[in-house]
């Protein structure tokens, strides 16, 4: 069963700069080795609709086709991430992203 426009799914995933820097995660034993840990947050699967644009562009356009216990790596320039200039911390930057998917539900 590959996800599909529409499906709700969940991912654990890893979000790191291109010069390896950790900038967030699901998990939290991964969170716990950067200075983006918060005791106060849950970590858990981030659980989506693919296709409703709740995501940025690319994360949503990486986990299409993938499969339930699928991992891989996705690489997210910033035209799909965050825009090229802007005031988000992360504009500008090519994000690369671990994504495990751990649930489908198809719609």
């Amino acid at each position: 069963m590959k996800v599909e426009n529409g499906d709700y799914v969940e991912v654990n995933y890893t979000g790191r700069l291109e010069d390896g820097r950790l900038f967030d995660s699901s998990i939290e034993e991964v969170a716990k080795e950067s200075m983006f840990y918060d005791p106060s947050r849950e970590y858990e699967p981030l659980g989506f609709v693919v296709g409703e644009g709740m995501l940025i562009e690319g994360f949503e356009k990486g986990v299409l086709g993938m499969e339930l216990g699928e991992k891989k790596e996705i690489r997210i320039p910033p035209e799909q991430a965050y825009g090229t200039s802007g005031a988000h911390p992360l504009a500008g930057e090519t994000l690369i992203f671990e994504i495990e998917v751990v649930k489908i539900e198809k719609a």
